[in-house]
């Protein structure tokens, strides 16, 4: 039987061309919606990125850089593996999203001590977010403007770097970009008088919503601010298409308020304290006060100016390589500037293309936090000169990204104005360039070592050395045996260990903690006790039965004390 012959990879190209342009009302100059199967390509495009950031990233050892990743991937451990495991294992600051999509590969204990855990969460919703972006841009740019702001950020490292970790940047980001989507579809079909669309596309948006509501906080403001423009659209909707969306619009109110009670109630219920996430020990509030030196407050505390400048600069070189963020900045304001000027013309209100001015809320959000909600950012070019927070500024990229193209896209029909000389010759060439630049972008970042890279590495350079000390001690010990440590700070030692969670008294379960606090050798056969903890404490308040083994201590991290119960030990015989 003779054998089928394989289509020229050309010819198939040419054969797709041919059927896009076949596609009713389909014009390569005209910004117009996807057509269908364009988003399914891109989000196989960012799920191939994805896998080859994760080989990157997983053999260089860079996964697990950030302590917050590595307590993201211990909260959702201890959801299955914990003395009491459940949801109440989720804390209450960290919002729990993120740990909940672990679940499914975080049992297993060479997914939690290599990371790959969260690999699925975030390589997936990187991959979302690029579609999402693509499907954004075909609604307020040409074609292949729209592949340029789609390329500028999916290609930036800071991204393709978080998309391999368990942090919860990736995932926001997905939401949102796809919350804009899916708003702006929506308000153009209440406006079209569409209300099938209409109706599908508040459901959706609405879950979107319930899903960056507990992912971070910037999410309960996009809400908020979604849900308005939701309203605007059907308050001015005419009379009987009001009537038939309204029971959708309702339902869809009580999803965006949905999620914030649900998570006022889990604080009250579990935390005692309906705030506990803004006013509890663990809270930035208190995290600030406790490692502020005395008398002495960040820059841009209860200063707006200051927190402007400090988030803004985040931005810039979280987007763009060098000092070239304040080219990209100001093309975005260019942009911004010029979708404001066409708010009110026939194609952009029947695009709903104001709707993208959502991706802005995180600017307002984060000079907010950084100067009364006690979130202090650090970066390199301006003091302190360190590395805290910088990955807040990826928050902007999906504005940035698009609005920026929007500028250069204005150049472009200028160019294109010009029928003669170096400018026509311009003309055919500004695109491609721009596309170039892209890549030479994401190059020379990736030469630098792109800040959040860069702030992961800074941070882990005393805490890994220390968490691997303790963790070969741990490995000596027998595996039955309960261990006294707090783990608040330090989960990575257990993590690192492969030991489980259910075995150590901590924190993770307050009923055990408090008992072994107030009798350390009664209730644990090993007590690790850190400069400074609260095992520390105990331990000089209860030292009968206690036998000091050794003393841990490592550059930058506190001494580690570890003692021997000859209490636990006499009982278990």
């Amino acid at each position: 039987m003779k054998r089928a012959r394989r289509e020229p990879f050309a010819r198939k190209i040419e054969r797709r061309r041919f059927w896009l342009e076949q596609a009713p009302g389909y014009n390569p100059e005209a910004v117009q919606p996807v057509v269908r199967g364009e988003t399914y390509a891109l989000f196989t495009t960012g799920i191939i990125l994805g896998f080859f950031a994760l080989m990157v990233c997983y053999a260089k050892g860079y996964l697990l850089l950030y302590g917050d990743a590595v307590a993201h991937l211990g909260i959702a451990r201890r959801i299955v593996d914990a003395r009491y495991p459940g949801l109440a294992q989720l804390g209450g600051v960290w919002l729990p999203l993120p740990h909940l999509l672990m679940l499914p590969f975080i049992g297993k204990m060479s997914m939690w001590q290599s990371g790959m855990a969260a690999v699925p969460m975030s390589v997936l919703s990187y991959a979302a977010s690029v579609a999402g972006m693509w499907r954004l841009g075909r609604r307020m740019l040409r074609p292949r403007w729209a592949l340029v702001a789609t390329a500028f950020y999916a290609l930036n490292p800071n991204l393709l770097y978080l998309a391999t970790t368990a942090m919860t940047e990736t995932v926001f980001l997905g939401l949102l970009v796809w919350t804009v989507v899916v708003t702006m579809e929506g308000i153009a079909a209440l406006r079209a008088g569409q209300v099938g669309v209409a109706r599908i596309r508040m459901v959706v948006a609405g879950l979107l919503i319930l899903g960056q509501v507990f992912t971070r906080y910037d999410g309960w403001i996009v809400g908020s601010a979604v849900w308005c423009w939701f309203a605007v659209a059907v308050w001015r909707s005419e009379e009987s298409l009001r009537q038939r969306v309204m029971p959708v619009f309702l339902v869809f109110t009580a999803m965006c308020v949905a999620g914030p009670l649900a998570w006022f109630w889990y604080n009250h219920h579990f935390e005692h304290d309906w705030l506990d996430f803004l006013r509890g020990p663990y809270s930035a509030k208190q995290i600030e006060r406790r490692t502020a030196p005395p008398g002495q407050h960040y820059r841009g505390w209860h200063n707006v100016g200051w927190a402007a400048l400090f988030y803004t600069r985040t931005a810039q070189i979280d987007a763009a390589a060098w000092e070239t963020g304040f080219g990209l900045m100001l093309a975005a304001i260019y942009g911004l500037w010029l979708t404001w000027k066409r708010r009110a013309t026939a194609e952009a209100r029947s695009l709903a293309e104001s709707v993208a001015l959502l991706l802005w809320v995180p600017l307002p959000f984060y000079i907010y936090s950084v100067a009364y909600g006690s979130v202090p950012i650090f970066i390199p070019q301006l003091w302190p000169h360190s590395y805290y927070n910088a990955r807040y500024g990826m928050e902007m990229l999906p504005a940035l990204s698009l609005y920026a193209v929007l500028a250069a896209e204005r150049l472009d029909v200028w160019l294109h104005t010009k029928t003669e000389g170096k400018l026509k010759t311009s003309a055919q060439l500004w695109q491609p360039v721009a596309l170039l630049l892209c890549a030479v972008n994401c190059a020379v970042m990736v030469y630098r070592i792109p800040p959040v890279l860069k702030e992961g590495i800074v941070n882990a350079t005393t805490r890994v050395p220390f968490e691997k000390q303790l963790a070969i001690v741990i490995e000596e010990l027998p595996p039955d045996v309960p261990i006294m440590m707090s783990t608040s700070a330090h989960i990575g030692v257990v993590q690192v260990a492969g030991r489980t969670l259910r075995s150590m008294v901590s924190e993770n379960d307050n009923d055990s903690w408090q008992a072994a606090l107030a009798d350390p050798a009664g209730k644990a056969d090993y007590i690790f006790a850190m400069e400074g903890d609260p095992v520390e404490a105990a331990v000089k308040a209860h030292p009968q039965g206690l036998t000091e083994l050794e003393v841990i201590c490592t550059t930058g991290q506190p001494c580690t004390k570890v003692y021997h119960s000859t209490v636990w030990s006499a009982g278990a015989k």
